[in-house]
């Protein structure tokens, strides 16, 4: 009722405001300061009402202010005219809003609605209209109109259309998906001539305007990147099948934070979690045992900003950011530093939907500035996509650009998020402007350069790769930034699956165990630059890496059907043997812990979880996906010893460098930095390391140099089928060798690890029997 009763007065007061300012058109008069004083609004303004003041230096988005007035800024380069409409209903209502943004310079736009106009409302949701090239404004527009019109894209690459309501790109909320139970025409979000006049303005999604916007949650990094084990996981699979919380918390930020505790006695020191921006994935729940057109990873952005309303157990407005705030903070008070992973190098408006590249779905960027945001292709009406599966972030523009950076600072200064992960890193520094790759990591101005001086104190972590030609950068980040070590993961996988036909050198070994300076160190960045993972949330997990050979995604809801993924895993059943099987996964988890660098175990993995094969589950949202938290109880020994591992790792400083070590005694103790041996006890030279025949290596590290506890470090790999006989390096006097873990069989009835103050000294021998495809951990201490 109310929404109507404002309707009329709209349509009254733009009646009247027609002949002087043209329909809608605000009146502004010049105030003091540079401010303006507007009445920046057409609809209920209160007789007498004292007017509001724009304020230039409010930031771009929807703000209340302290007065409660609110403060409208939105920026497009090519825009010609915006207009803010305004909601009290976030689906199939009329506005009951609409505010004429004026131009202030710079290509922003801004207005400001006096609160007396909003009293009354709730929640305030918004969208935009915008018109530019293409099609200009008409003062006898109305939504459905085509008047205006000249053209769906033009020569320039130019897309306006005001009958498609955008969402705000600097929304701090989001009101709902585009795609649902109760909308799933993706068609009428589309230009060309069957859809041009559709209005979305009664269903599209909607910013929603926070009334408090509550206090900044600190970021609280748990120390230096290298000093980090990180844990990625998928926020809602983390706790959605965890028997042990109420329904309403599985799968939720509040969810997430009760698991800070595990994860912090696992010996986990940072979370990495899977996208948490808004994405299209409501259709999930419309049928759930059906995989189809679902998005489980999220790897799809409908906002730079807002939070995953699906991922909160209060999803009323401002609940999904109060939420993720406390989980942050949760984890903070473990001791858990949390990384995020964000995807800005598409968005979910994909590509164009045909040949001719005039129909494309508008939901945000794309409708507000096209050139801007987004690369065009060869001509103008196409884009170029270096990702796979829409267009690329216009990383040359300045919009593009900043809208980077702004969401950065938001989730990292406001939100309290430690660090990022960046999918398909390298799109964000293509230097090409139009039709073209060409990756340029030393633009200062650039995106990857102006967030590693901008956000210091963030981690900043590549997947340093694409899909188009020239887009694989791995060790060609610039400082300030880590990368996703794909080498490390390929190393490991060909040495333990594939050693009789991968030719694996232990020269190319001993480079992934020291921290890659191959691709890191020849460039002046530490071993931290390397996160190193042997499986990721993108492939097989860590347990069915040695239990299967290869994917198996075509099989049944709930590990299946999913398309695509890899057809290299290099992974291999170990001959079916369940023994071998857990024995190699306790290796690969071994080898991980004791390499320099920064180790990333994926979530499930301390207990072996299974996607039974399948190695693309993007969009699997299902049981058999979520973690499987029965595991604890049926892997309890695999589980103890992954997290004897993990803390081994957390309690030895001489494992976590924080440069390549030389081999060279730095500290006159008679003992280099590191030193590789051979089984003979000899050290490894340049013909041992370049031959691929061989399959021993060990690593002796100088613990006394790193501040360790213990005096030295001595870890054996036996790549070989069978044991081998290992000579051991002389133990200073009062010292000798103590057996920390050997990751073979034999062992698995005492876990495969004997905890600190427990491990068994060695006899008074300089031989050790390693079975094959096994490794050892010794400690040198009195």
């Amino acid at each position: 009722m109310r929404g109507r009763r404002w309707l009329l007065a709209l349509g009254l007061l733009a009646a009247c405001a027609s002949e002087t300012a043209g329909e809608h058109e605000s009146v502004a008069t010049a105030g003091s300061g540079g401010a303006t004083t507007a009445s920046s609004s057409v609809g209920v303004g209160g007789e007498g009402t004292p007017p509001a003041t724009i304020d230039d230096d409010s930031p771009l988005g929807a703000h209340f202010d302290a007065a409660g007035h609110l403060q409208l800024a939105v920026r497009s380069g090519a825009a010609e005219r915006v207009e803010a409409w305004l909601y009290a209903e976030s689906f199939g209502a009329d506005e009951v809003l609409r505010v004429v943004l004026e131009a202030r310079g710079e290509g922003v736009f801004r207005g400001v609605v006096d609160a007396a106009e909003l009293e009354g409302i709730e929640t305030v949701y918004y969208g935009l209209r915008v018109w530019g090239p293409g099609f200009a404004y008409d003062p006898g527009w109305t939504p459905g109109s085509d008047l205006g019109f000249v053209a769906d894209v033009d020569e320039a690459g130019h897309r306006f259309n005001p009958n498609k309501l955008l969402l705000d790109p600097y929304a701090r909320e989001i009101s709902h998906d585009p795609f649902h139970a109760g909308h799933s025409d993706g068609f009428a979000y589309t230009t060309g001539p069957d859809h041009r006049t559709t209005d979305t303005g009664a269903f599209a999604p909607k910013g929603i305007v926070l009334r408090s916007e509550g206090t900044p949650a600190k970021p609280r990094r748990a120390g230096p990147l290298r000093d980090q084990t990180i844990y990625e996981v998928h926020l809602r699979g983390f706790t959605k099948a965890e028997p042990s919380l109420p329904e309403a918390l599985r799968g939720t930020y509040a969810g997430a934070a009760t698991k800070a505790a595990y994860l912090a006695d696992l010996g986990v020191t940072a979370i990495e979690l899977l996208p948490l921006h808004e994405t299209q994935n409501e259709q999930n729940d419309l049928d759930p045992e059906s995989a189809s057109g679902d998005n489980y990873w999220g790897y799809s952005s409908l906002s730079f900003f807002a939070p995953e309303r699906r991922f909160a157990s209060d999803r009323s407005p401002g609940g999904p950011t109060r939420e993720l705030r406390d989980m942050v903070q949760a984890f903070h008070d473990e001791g858990i530093a949390v990384i995020v992973d964000v995807v800005f190098n598409h968005t979910a408006e994909g590509d164009a939907w045909n040949q001719a590249g005039d129909v494309a779905p508008f939901f945000s960027w794309r409708g507000l500035d096209n050139t801007g945001y987004y690369q065009l292709g060869q001509d103008a009406a196409h884009y170029q996509n270096d990702n796979g599966v829409g267009p690329n972030l216009a990383s040359t523009q300045p919009i593009a650009r900043d809208i980077v950076i702004d969401a950065l600072r938001y989730w990292h200064e406001e939100l309290g998020v430690d660090g990022f992960r960046f999918d398909l890193a390298p799109i964000l520094a293509n230097g090409c402007e139009q039709g073209c790759f060409a990756f340029d990591a030393n633009d200062p101005d650039g995106i990857l350069r102006r967030a590693a001086a901008e956000l210091p104190d963030a981690w900043l972590i590549a997947e340093p790769w694409g899909t188009g030609p020239g887009t694989y950068q791995i060790g060609h980040f610039p400082p300030g930034w880590a990368e996703w070590n794909g080498a490390y993961r390929d190393t490991i996988r060909d040495d333990q699956n594939r050693s009789t036909t991968a030719a694996v050198t232990p020269g190319w070994l001993a480079d992934r165990l020291s921290g890659s300076w191959s691709l890191f160190g020849d460039d002046g960045r530490p071993p931290a630059a390397s996160i190193n993972f042997v499986v990721a949330h993108d492939g097989l997990t860590h347990g069915d890496l040695y239990r299967c050979n290869g994917k198996n995604n075509g099989q049944p809801w709930p590990y299946g059907p999913s398309d695509g993924g890899t057809d290299d895993d290099r992974a291999w059943d170990q001959g079916g043997d369940p023994v071998a099987q857990r024995q190699a996964a306790r290796t690969g988890m071994a080898l991980l812990l004791v390499s320099a660098g920064v180790p990333m175990i994926t979530g499930g993995d301390e207990m072996r979880r299974t996607q039974q094969c399948n190695n693309n589950a993007y969009n699997l949202d299902s049981p058999g996906i979520w973690l499987d938290w029965s595991l604890l109880a049926s892997e309890e020994r695999f589980h103890a010893f992954a997290r004897s591992m993990l803390r081994f790792r957390r309690d030895h400083p001489a494992l976590r460098p924080a440069a390549y070590r030389p081999f060279v005694d730095g500290n006159g103790n008679g003992l280099p930095a590191v030193a590789f041996f051979r089984d003979d006890g000899a050290v490894a030279d340049a013909p041992y390391l370049d031959d691929a025949s061989r399959h021993f290596l060990a690593l002796r590290i100088d613990g006394e140099e790193a501040g360790d506890p213990a005096r030295s470090l001595f870890i054996a790999y036996n790549g070989w089928d069978q044991g081998i006989v290992v000579t051991l390096p002389a133990t200073a006097t009062g010292q000798t060798w103590h057996l920390v873990s050997d990751t073979h069989a034999w062992l698995e009835g005492e876990g495969n690890f004997y905890a600190p103050g427990q491990e068994p000294v060695l006899p008074q021998q300089d031989e050790y029997l390693l079975g094959g495809r096994a490794l050892l951990i010794l400690v040198e201490s009195p």
